[in-house]
């Protein structure tokens, strides 16, 4: 071979290595970016599971899950897959994944007994390093409740007071009451004339059974036996079977007596109840102030309802002026995700909770543990359910009592309105499930 054709062959052989090189190097880049975006040249979609019991058509639910879909707009690389469980169902299968180690990835969740399993288990993760993007708005009162021993675990998105009464001022003005009976004596006199004159007293919907437990026996049983009762409870220093909580529970029998609940009351949910009385069929109903939305504000009959609290007892240890009330819908992260789905739940969480969601909350009339700038558009219901519900906060019972106990309770209290147990039977099957757990 020639000089001349050897230097030919040696630039061809250059050229092509130089080319191998060059399109394998792209090559290489398009793998990893491929490997980076998914495979499809965008960036990698990251799915999170968010577990939440936002099923029924409070203005609050609708408030989160727009929210949710802002956060999906704004961050279009992460979906948040919703698994919406009724309220009623949703405790007890948090309770269940749980035993399993199979929470999804987000988590809605309860302080204080609800809580305390979950950390115990190391399932939910703790959140110290976030806590810049709260604690300016956030009271150490508003997060306590999902603290446990010097860590945070989640945000709370709203409090809320579960023992508001709603009630009709036209169907009490016609029995001789201009305001909300003040004892136990005048709410029993007002119950018997309104049965005595064709109103349905109160709207009741036990179905989902948390109405009787949560909504009644916290703020009367609180009434009975004062705040301290409960905690005195579970450290063993009281009972149910003490006298002041069987009192109680004997309220709940005394109405059931009296046919003060729809004669259904056991086979309508919680939500069938609010429209029951909404439509004029009932002269009460004793939900949450949430409900303040669908029977006041958003209503353009809202006038004409009122609200109030539980009367005060004679002999009764507790404050006649305080609410029930309970921080509700923590936002806790599954521990042992991976990185990115770590990251991406984090940027949720701060993204969810923060200052446009409270405001907005308030803007709709529900009451936030957050310090915060009423907005001016806010409803002036606001205003009233805020001084109703600022005298002091008494327990939740399911905040404090084991869900197991809850249950015998619920059970017990439908038992009770249908005459098959009595209180003092009811109160001992309390006592006796808490007793086997401890």
């Amino acid at each position: 071979m020639s000089k001349r054709n050897s230097t030919k062959k040696a630039v061809l052989l250059g050229l092509i290595a130089v080319l191998t090189l060059f399109t394998a190097a792209c090559g290489n880049n398009n793998a990893a970016s491929n490997s980076k975006n998914g495979g499809s040249g965008e960036e990698e979609t990251i799915t999170l599971n968010m577990m939440h019991p936002w099923t029924s058509p409070n203005v609050d639910n609708e408030v989160y899950k727009a929210r949710i879909a802002e956060f999906e707009k704004q961050h279009p690389n992460i979906v948040i897959k919703q698994d919406g469980v009724p309220s009623a169902q949703y405790k007890t299968k948090l309770r269940t994944l749980a035993a399993a180690n199979n929470l999804s990835d987000i988590n809605v969740v309860w302080p204080g007994a609800d809580l305390a399993p979950l950390v115990a288990g190391s399932l939910v993760e703790p959140i110290n390093h976030l806590m810049e993007n709260w604690t300016s708005i956030l009271p150490e009162a508003a997060l306590s409740g999902f603290n446990v021993d010097g860590q945070q675990y989640a945000i709370p998105t709203k409090q809320n007071f579960v023992d508001i009464i709603y009630y009709n001022k036209e169907m009490f003005a016609q029995v001789g009451y201009d305001q909300f009976p003040e004892t136990y004596d005048q709410f029993i006199d007002a119950v018997t004339k309104l049965k005595a004159a064709g109103i349905t007293p109160i709207s009741l919907g036990n179905k989902e059974q948390w109405p009787l437990q949560s909504s009644y026996i916290s703020i009367i049983g609180d009434r009975f036996t004062g705040s301290d009762f409960l905690p005195a409870v579970l450290e063993g220093k009281a009972k149910f079977t003490d006298p002041e909580f069987v009192k109680a529970l004997g309220v709940i029998e005394e109405l059931s007596k009296l046919d003060a609940f729809n004669t259904d009351a056991n086979n309508m949910d919680s939500v069938q109840a609010q429209d029951y009385f909404i439509q004029g069929k009932a002269a009460m109903h004793i939900s949450s102030a949430t409900v303040d939305g669908r029977v006041r504000i958003n209503n353009e009959e809202g006038d004409k309802f009122g609200i109030a609290l539980f009367p005060s007892v004679e002999g009764g240890r507790g404050e006649p002026k305080k609410s029930a009330g309970v921080l509700q819908y923590g936002i806790a992260i599954k521990s042992g995700l991976d990185e990115k789905k770590k990251q991406a739940a984090e940027e949720f969480l701060k993204f969810f909770v923060n200052e446009d969601l409270y405001k907005e909350l308030i803007r709709n009339g529900v009451v936030v543990p957050a310090k915060v700038e009423i907005p001016e558009d806010a409803s002036p219901y606001l205003k009233e359910m805020l001084a109703l519900t600022g005298n002091g906060t008494s327990p939740v019972f399911d905040s404090l009592i084991p869900t197991q106990v809850v249950d015998v309770l619920q059970n017990g209290l439908q038992a009770l309105m249908m005459d098959h147990t009595t209180p003092e039977e009811l109160a001992a099957d309390v006592q006796e499930a808490l007793d086997n757990m401890n």
